[in-house]
Formats: structure tokens, C-alpha cells, sequence
């Protein structure tokens, strides 16, 4: 028996098969799940990695930014899964003026577009497939980067986290009343696609290394995926609003 056996998730952010996202995705068909992923932009690629899961998954297009799309997002959902039990945010985009050192100079227009896609969008995939929610509620699970502190070149797209981390606080009051968890997981430094998008990125594998009292591995996504399943399954029934450490201990630790 599976931890999600008989689960409907709706997983977004698979770019490539080293995204976290897809070891969710992986790990959820391996415990039970029935999955739908959503792709952005050149959907032949989605669709292409979704054929490596072990039972290859629907892919559906979503354009967290484009309001047409997230209102017709239920109804396309429909065609695959007669409800939803999950939603795994896996979303995140920061224009390059926002990451690298350039923190006192991206203009407004760029920091918008990493709030409206890396913040605003958990309101808005959330909003989207509450229809499918059931009595029986659910959860919905988001990705972040400990945004507590400041980390070198990681500037808006810090922001733009700690702005997610504070808009799960309030989805979970929202949506306590229908029985909805909404919980994050804070990964440590991992390689994926997007991790290699921010320059300077090494300046964090560096230091995980040396702190992290369990260590820290930054090509093993296994450990990361694994909790997003457990907080997706019905054994945290009691847990939202909640932002879950996966980063071997290291931000517990002082110099």
C-alpha cells in the first residue's frame, strides 16, 4: 500500500528530469498517485520528460501569468482527473536584472514579473483548482529558499521567496475552512535547471557543505521529494501554514 494511494495530484515545475519537481512527480506515481503535470512554453519538452516518469502523465499548458489560462485550468484539468487531492507550486522566475548583484538597479518591471510568477501565482494556481477540491479537502505543497536571511547574488528572487513563504501563512487561514493544508519545503542548494540560472550559485553549495551538520549532497534530490510526498499524504493532517527544513540541518546552525 502506497502513501498516496488513490491521490490526484496536479504537479507543476517539471522542466527537465533533474527538477524537483519530477522527483516528486516520480516518487508520487511510486506511492499511488494519479499525476498531471503542467508545462510553459515549449510544451514538446514537458511532454518528453513526462514519457521518463514510470507511468507517463498528462501535460496540460500553464501560464501562471496569463488569467485566461488559470480560469480555464479546472475544466482542461477535467478532462483528465474527476477531482483533486494535491497540488504541488514548483514555480519560480526572476529576470536576469533581479539575480547576480543587481539588486539596487532592476527596475520595477522586472521585479513585478518575479513577484506575479514566483509569489502571486501559489494564490493564483490555489484559486484556479479549488474547484476540484473535494469535502475531504487536501493540500498543496510550494518550493522555497530559506528567505529568513540575505544571500548573495540571489537579490529579488529572495524577495520574491520570502513573499511565498508569507503568502502560504495566509492560504493556509484561508483555506483552513475547506480542509486545505498549505505547507512549503525550504531545500538546501540542489543542481538543478533553475539553481544553475543564478550566478553565483556556488557561493551556496560552498558553504552547505561545511555547515550542514548531516551533510549535504547537491546532485541528490531524493530527500527533498520524499517529504514534499509525505506532506502531500494523509499522514500530516494536522500540519499548515508550516515551512518544512530539507537542507541537511544547515539552517539551524550559527558560524
Amino acid at each position: 500500500m502506497g502513501l498516496l494511494d488513490g491521490k490526484r495530484l496536479l504537479i507543476t515545475g517539471v522542466i527537465t528530469d533533474a527538477s524537483i519537481a519530477f522527483s516528486i512527480a516520480r516518487i508520487a506515481q511510486e506511492q499511488g498517485a494519479t499525476v498531471v503535470l503542467t508545462g510553459y512554453g515549449r510544451m514538446s519538452l514537458v511532454e518528453r520528460v513526462a514519457r521518463k516518469l514510470p507511468s507517463p502523465p498528462p501535460v496540460v499548458e500553464l501560464d501562471v501569468a496569463d488569467p485566461a489560462q488559470l480560469d480555464s485550468l479546472a475544466d482542461r484539468l477535467g478532462e483528465h482527473l474527476d477531482g483533486l487531492d494535491g497540488v504541488v507550486h514548483a514555480i519560480g522566475f526572476a529576470p536576469a536584472s533581479c539575480l547576480g548583484g543587481g539588486f539596487l538597479d532592476a527596475p520595477w518591471e522586472d521585479v513585478a514579473t518575479a513577484v506575479q510568477v514566483s509569489t502571486y501565482s501559489l494564490k493564483s494556481l490555489a484559486v484556479a483548482t479549488l474547484p476540484l477540491f473535494g469535502e475531504a479537502g487536501g493540500a498543496i505543497l510550494g518550493l522555497t529558499f530559506d528567505a529568513t536571511v540575505a544571500w548573495p547574488a540571489y537579490d529579488w528572487m529572495g524577495v520574491a521567496k520570502a513573499g511565498l513563504e508569507s503568502a502560504s501563512r495566509y492560504l493556509a487561514r484561508e483555506l483552513g475552512a475547506r480542509k486545505i493544508r498549505v505547507n512549503l519545503v525550504s531545500a538546501g542548494p540542489l543542481r538543478t535547471m533553475a539553481a544553475k540560472s543564478i550566478p553565483g550559485f556556488s557561493q551556496f553549495e560552498d558553504a552547505w557543505s561545511e555547515r550542514a551538520p548531516l551533510g549535504w549532497d547537491n546532485t541528490d534530490i531524493e530527500p527533498v521529494a520524499r517529504s514534499s510526498v509525505a506532506l502531500l499524504s494523509d499522514w500530516f493532517p494536522a500540519t499548515t501554514g508550516e515551512i518544512v527544513h530539507v537542507d541537511g540541518g544547515f539552517h539551524a546552525m550559527g558560524v
